[in-house]
């Protein structure tokens, strides 16, 4: 075996570019093929396929597209796939890749891993002591009246390392961490103990940094404009070395780009504390080391790690309360006194406010004084109500609005449905389990091999001990009004409830400035409507970064919420528009660094 093991990841989502698992294959060396599937939202839509398609589906159906294509050549190469894309049946998402296999003639070994799910076991587990708080919302689920439709524990690597130890070639995950594709991987390559914590914590930001597919290659990047191209995008491999220490690059000639920032940019993304938590191990993002060694290519070494967490998360689902929402476009003079009287209007006929249990109304003021076009005159009115009665929404619902068309205010447009029907929510209740009740099962050759969590090993107990944070005083002089995120680069996502904002400075001297600048009270004056939300800051030194947790501003998770950017996507970039007052200084190191390139 080789010093390195290169793990190239051709997945970030369900829906992810199809080709990019060929791409992977045929642009050069690797030796494990990965794609990771699984969010939470993914889960509720393999639901509601099961519920409508069959009990035999459940899992991410394009991957076995990709099997067929990528099959022969990872034979010829030896090149093993570890993949999530087993979702809620990883049974029988590897019974059609043996079925594939078959027809191809293609002899491999296919494994398969279960004890994810826990659904059926939730009544029992709840008798047993098992409360599953909400993370977000600190309550039991005993307290919520939605019905459980799916529950799964995120599973760790060791089930994938037992797969390849058994010498299987496909490995057909269930919902595990999404950086186990990678840990697994990479602790049966150099056969890592359970306590090599250090290496372990190096894979796990390895896993983090490539997860999402070609984001960490330039994808969704703050500094769009330094990426040569972003046709034919490439995916990003992760060369790991026996220490844990690992180098991100991609295929030579694709599209895209390799930096300290895009790199930075999703180490920061969907993250909390720079503790990373992981059933495996607890990975310390503010140890580690982030360098620029080629074109393309960043080294990232030293995280420190942990041990692991006594509990694993768990991802459940549940039916919430029916929800309809309807959007109009409202035109031109008087949108707010126009707005008020299509609300009153809506309501009255509908029967009143108070038979919803929820009522949500924004004006999103999209319209220009002296517009120059029709479209420049429109503000935009979105409505959802909620209710657990079914029998207000649908049909009915939308044609006691229709009604209105004649007999309301000059210039309205009707858009229709603006994200939700009338059908039931898939609400998300991020919570945790004692690992002492995980067992990972994996299935290979007819057998079944049970693996235990480390936690029920009986390990010592190993911490890393943090180092206070020293930061130099930030730069003072004569200040610039600009931009904000012409100095800083940003990444925003959701976790659960919650939103995460990593933010991150390209020189030493911009990181004093926006330690010193950037407090949770600034970051709700630049963006007000954050203000009503609690927000913690944490620092990251090494990355010259600090990230904001948000809480609750995503309601109940995913598709529950009322946002338009339902995921908080674009809520750093939101923030990188505002202007700010910043020294001179600053200004002056962006202009020398680009008249230097």
């Amino acid at each position: 075996m080789s010093e390195t093991i290169r793990i190239g990841n051709c997945s970030g989502f369900y829906g992810d570019r199809l080709a990019a698992a060929k791409e992977m294959i045929d642009g050069g060396p690797i030796d494990v093929l990965t794609g990771d599937y699984l969010a939470e939202l993914t889960m509720s839509i393999l639901y509601n396929q099961m519920q409508s398609r069959g009990k035999n589906l459940g899992y991410v159906g394009t991957f076995l597209k990709q099997v067929k294509d990528v099959a022969q050549d990872c034979k010829e190469k030896n090149i093993k796939i570890v993949t999530n894309a087993g979702g809620l049946n990883p049974k029988s998402m590897a019974i059609e890749i043996e079925n594939i296999l078959q027809e191809l003639n293609i002899k491999m070994k296919v494994a398969w891993i279960d004890g994810d799910d826990i659904k059926d076991d939730i009544e029992q587990l709840q008798k047993e002591g098992e409360p599953f708080i909400n993370i977000d919302r600190g309550i039991p689920l005993s307290e919520s009246s939605n019905k459980v439709v799916t529950a799964n524990t995120y599973l760790g690597a060791w089930g994938i390392k037992e797969a390849l130890d058994q010498g299987a070639d496909i490995v057909v995950c269930p919902r595990v961490t999404d950086a186990a594709v990678v840990i697994g991987p990479a602790a049966w390559k150099f056969n890592w103990a359970r306590n090599d914590y250090d290496a372990l914590a190096g894979a796990l930001a390895a896993g983090h940094i490539i997860e999402c597919g070609a984001q960490c290659c330039g994808g969704n990047y703050s500094f769009f404009e330094e990426v040569p191209s972003f046709r034919d995008m490439g995916y990003p491999i992760a060369e790991i070395e026996s220490d844990g220490s690992f180098t991100v690059t991609k295929h030579p000639g694709t599209g895209g780009l390799v930096s300290v920032g895009t790199v930075t940019a999703q180490l920061l993304y969907e993250t909390r504390a720079p503790a990373y938590y992981n059933p495996d191990v607890i990975a310390h993002f503010d140890t580690m080391k982030v360098e620029q060694v080629e074109k393309d290519r960043v080294y990232v070494s030293d995280c420190r790690g942990s041990s692991p967490p006594s509990t694993h998360k768990v991802c459940v689902n549940t039916l919430g309360a029916h929800k309809q929402s309807i959007e109009v476009l409202l035109t031109g003079l008087d949108i707010e006194k126009k707005a008020e009287i299509y609300i009153d209007q809506i309501f009255h006929n509908l029967g009143g406010k108070e038979q919803f249990t929820d009522v949500d109304i924004h004006l999103i003021r999209s319209d220009k004084e002296d517009p120059a076009t029709n479209e420049e005159a429109h503000a935009a009115l979105r409505i959802t109500v909620t209710s657990d009665d079914p029998s207000k929404f649908g049909r009915l619902f939308q044609a006691k609005i229709t009604e209105l068309g004649l007999a309301t205010i000059p210039g309205n447009t009707g858009r229709g449905a603006a994200g939700y029907n009338g059908n039931p929510v898939i609400a998300y209740w991020p919570t945790l389990i004692d690992s002492r009740k995980v067992t990972e099962r994996v299935h290979i050759n007819g057998d079944l091999i049970e693996v235990l969590p480390t936690q029920r090993l009986g390990l010592e107990e190993l911490y890393y001990q943090e180092v206070p944070i020293k930061v130099p005083p930030a730069p003072n002089g004569d200040t610039i009004r600009i931009p904000f995120g012409r100095l800083f680069g940003t990444r925003s996502g959701d976790k659960g409830g919650a939103a995460n904002c990593g933010i991150w400075a390209r020189t030493d001297e911009a990181f004093s400035f926006l330690y010193e600048f950037l407090t949770a009270e600034m970051f709700k004056e630049l963006a007000p409507d954050m203000a009503s939300y609690k927000i913690e800051r944490f620092e990251l030194p090494n990355l010259r970064a600090l990230n904001f947790y948000i809480h609750d501003v995503l309601g109940e998770g995913v598709s529950s919420n009322h946002r338009i950017d339902k995921q908080a996507k674009s809520l750093c970039e939101y923030l990188r528009a505002k202007t700010i007052d910043a020294p001179k200084l600053l200004i002056d190191q962006i202009a020398r660094a680009n008249v230097n390139e």
